[in-house]
């Protein structure tokens, strides 16, 4: 199975010129680091030990901003190295002034980059984080006797469903792992099933929050622009679901003056599409980038630029969460809800069933399924009094999660 998987991937391989093209003219690919994935690296190794984090996207990675802002200050290691898979992650780093990290994409996963990266990077420990299974780099990182690490981990029915499908290859990789950290307990009983020996569940990172990381200055400016507005977020949108905010910011425009909704799509590389939509609904849009004050005379103001949410939340009092109209098993509801605001989502919310257990049993989210229903529930004010109960339960999932990969780590090193 492993043969074929590679050969497969040489095929990949000999037409990606044709798909890296593509990508770069949707927007999707970095035209100038593009060839990291090839393994031809834009930045050099230091000297001494290294901590690798490996996470496929923008999620991935903001759930370990603050582990990355401990590790920045610890003499131990010489360079931390963060490998991601998108453009939109790659500049969510760009935004934070550590002083150890390195970026670099995750090169495609041939036993030939595999090998020729962990050659050149020699990490001390790798974190993968999530449901970062990738059966080359598995291999080359076991071979070397380097310490591998699933962290957050997150295995959906779904993904389960496939890798079950080969279980005799599946077991191989998977007992690679020497320890998994698991994000719910759905996650514990996949992995034990699928091969992986040592599994703890410490709960999901996404809990918590670094207050000491931020930026008051942009924040601030985003506060004052919408504060004479009454707003209304819908967050990690896709296809269908643009459409059904807007429906709702017509029905609650009926009763509510100076009302803006705010779209935050999930792949920024639609928002010409969207605003095509909305334009048929005859609703007068604005970019985020565009950098307009005045809104007087907007209707649906359209997110256009990476890595912005974290901002809006902060300003939210209603969230509707993507992916739960339609067949994508929800986004993760917890950063908004840590902010104070009400949840709102569809009835898809499978990818995030005991988070959303979680916020029900709060009251802090609830089910809709039409655009009225959806007016009918916004409120345009925060719930605080849930605040310090996710911020107690982020802060134990936190402790925790340090307290034991420095475990591993300071084992290792």
């Amino acid at each position: 199975m492993f043969l074929i998987y590679q050969l497969l991937l040489t095929l990949v391989i000999l037409i990606s010129p044709i798909i890296i093209i593509v990508r770069i003219l949707k927007g999707k690919e970095d035209i100038k680091r593009f060839k990291e994935k090839f393994c031809l690296f834009s930045k050099k190794r230091h000297r001494g030990k290294i901590l690798w984090f490996h996470g496929s996207s923008v999620g991935e990675i903001m759930s370990v901003i603050p582990l990355l802002n401990k590790y920045d200050n610890v003499n131990s290691f010489s360079q931390i190295l963060i490998t991601s898979s998108t453009l939109s992650s790659s500049k969510i780093l760009q935004k934070y002034k550590f002083k150890k990290v390195t970026h670099q994409y995750f090169p495609i996963d041939h036993i030939f980059f595999s090998n020729f990266f962990i050659n050149y990077w020699k990490p001390n420990v790798a974190i993968f984080l999530e449901s970062e299974i990738w059966p080359s780099m598995y291999r080359s990182i076991k071979l070397k006797n380097i310490p591998l690490v699933l962290l957050n981990a997150r295995i959906t029915n779904k993904t389960f469903k496939r890798w079950d499908k080969f279980r005799e290859n599946s077991a191989k990789i998977f007992a690679k792992i020497d320890m998994a950290f698991a994000q719910n307990k759905e996650t514990v009983q996949f992995l034990k099933k699928l091969g992986t020996k040592k599994i703890k569940y410490i709960g999901n990172l996404k809990y918590f929050e670094d207050k000491k990381i931020k930026n008051d200055e942009i924040e601030g400016k985003l506060k004052s622009k919408f504060k004479k507005y009454k707003i209304c977020i819908a967050a990690s949108t896709h296809e269908k679901e643009e459409l059904f905010a807007a429906k709702t910011h017509i029905l609650l425009k009926k009763k509510i003056n100076k009302l803006i909704t705010i779209i935050i799509p999930r792949h920024i590389d639609r928002v010409s599409e969207i605003n095509n939509q909305l334009k048929s609904l005859n609703l007068r849009t604005v970019y985020h980038s565009s950098k307009i004050n005045n809104l007087d005379n907007v209707d649906i103001y359209l997110v256009d630029t990476f890595g912005e949410s974290k901002k809006f939340y902060k300003i939210s009092t209603t969230v509707f969460l993507g992916g739960s109209m339609v067949e994508k098993g929800g986004q993760n509801p917890l950063e908004p809800a840590r902010y104070g605001a009400k949840i709102l989502h569809g009835p898809n919310v499978h990818n995030f069933k005991e988070v959303y257990n979680f916020l029900k049993s709060l009251k802090i989210s609830k089910q809709i399924k039409s655009s009225s229903q959806f007016a009918k529930e916004v409120v345009f004010r925060k719930r605080m009094k849930n605040v310090k109960k996710i911020k107690k339960v982020g802060d134990h999932i936190f402790q925790k999660t340090f307290k034991n990969l420095n475990m591993i780590i300071n084992y290792e090193s």
